[in-house]
């Protein structure tokens, strides 16, 4: 791993180098709304294409989204699942462990949503908490840290033995645009749910997560089931990115069925609709047309 330059202090870090400890790539160009439109339409008529395969295969395939607060994983995983079934892609986002799920196997609640045949599951956060929030945190033992790196290497290649196809992205965040980010969802009421007192703890605890993360990769980033990192400073293009990444490791095929012909509709002249009047229906929404 790269060493860090002396000269940064601590708060500077991860803004001037990359989580892994590297030094950035130069920044670039941010991507244009219309070429992201154009581009990522193109890429859900693949994942059509990919749920279809999966379906008609059986295929299981599990996607695990990991990263720092606000890197932007939610917005890839809505990108992906926008035009695609939920019975067949589906997306896992765990609430806080219950008592109860606390004195399990650690891997038992997550087990509960692995897929079936012909399902894909997404991960918006996984069984790596304990790697991350858990660890930093203090909501679990050093020793639990180190049962979890000696573990979850096994657990992972179990998984794909059984027949899953697994896949872990990393989505990588600069300390300033993170800042950017929290503050833009602090300031639109509609995106202050997003924030929540623990990831403004993340904020405090920034170079402690980059700890985290780096011993996480050192025991799991296997030749097996390796962590692909995603830059997300810019949004659009980690979108984008990533999607085309995911649809590249996976070898589906286009199955998708013949077009449907829609039949005429059944006339049955003795049917009598009931009198609208007996029904109770939504007012008209009042708003200014000007």
């Amino acid at each position: 791993m790269a060493k860090k330059d002396p000269k940064l202090n601590p708060e500077q870090s991860d803004s001037d180098i990359a989580d892994d400890g590297s030094k950035q790539p130069a920044k670039k160009k941010k991507l244009s709304t219309k070429a992201y439109d154009r581009e990522i339409e193109k890429l859900q008529i693949e994942l059509v294409k990919l749920q279809g395969w999966i379906k008609e295969t059986g295929a299981k395939v599990v996607v695990i989204f990991e990263g720092r607060d606000a890197a932007g994983k939610g917005g890839t995983i809505k990108r992906i699942t926008e035009k695609l079934n939920p019975r067949i892609v589906r997306v896992v986002a765990l609430p806080v462990a219950t008592e109860k799920e606390k004195t399990q196997w650690y891997f038992q609640r997550y087990v509960a949503h692995l897929p079936a045949a012909g399902e894909m599951v997404l991960f918006d956060r996984s069984w790596y908490n304990r790697a991350g929030v858990e660890r930093v945190m203090g909501f679990c033992t050093p020793e639990q840290v180190e049962e979890f790196f000696r573990t979850v290497p096994e657990f992972e290649k179990m998984l794909i033995r059984s027949g899953i196809i697994l896949i872990k992205y990393w989505f990588s965040v600069s300390n300033e645009e993170q800042e950017r980010r929290f503050q833009a969802r602090i300031d639109d009421i509609t995106r202050r749910w997003k924030l929540s007192p623990m990831d403004l703890e993340s904020r405090l605890r920034w170079v402690e997560y980059s700890r985290a993360k780096d011993d996480m990769f050192r025991y799991t980033d296997t030749k097996l089931s390796p962590w692909y990192v995603v830059e997300a400073d810019d949004k659009k293009r980690a979108r984008l990115n990533c999607i085309s990444h995911l649809l590249s490791l996976i070898p589906y095929e286009d199955l998708t069925p013949q077009v449907l012909s829609l039949p005429p509709r059944q006339i049955d002249d003795n049917y009598v609709r009931p009198p609208i009047e007996e029904q109770t229906f939504v007012p008209d929404h009042q708003f200014d047309e000007n």
